[in-house]
């Protein structure tokens, strides 16, 4: 078997899998920014909103920050896989931006 993974045939966000006989290009984790192989401890470095840990890259909780993200009144922050949202607490709906008791 010859190995084509050798000569980097795949994108950057992908990872070389050596088959026999031929070869494929698999998608890195969604917290890699380049990777060596399959999982977030195989990256090479960690995406935006991702950060090393436990040689990991694992999700950066934006809520739990000690700045805080969502500064609108009556606004809750809700973590989500390497980013954040803000939504309008429970009682309350986005009125142009604005979050108004309902």
């Amino acid at each position: 078997d010859l190995d084509e993974c050798a000569s980097s045939p795949c994108k950057d966000e992908q990872y070389c899998l050596n088959t026999d006989g031929s070869f494929s290009c698999k998608a890195c984790d969604t917290s890699c920014v380049g990777c060596t192989g399959e999982g977030s401890e195989k990256c090479k470095t960690c995406a935006s909103g991702y950060m090393k840990e436990d040689e990991k890259c694992t999700d950066i909780d934006e809520c739990n920050l000690s700045e805080k993200v969502c500064e609108k009144e009556n606004e809750d922050c809700v973590n989500t896989s390497g980013s954040y949202k803000c939504v309008c607490s429970e009682g309350f709906e986005d009125k142009d931006g604005t979050c108004v008791q309902t």
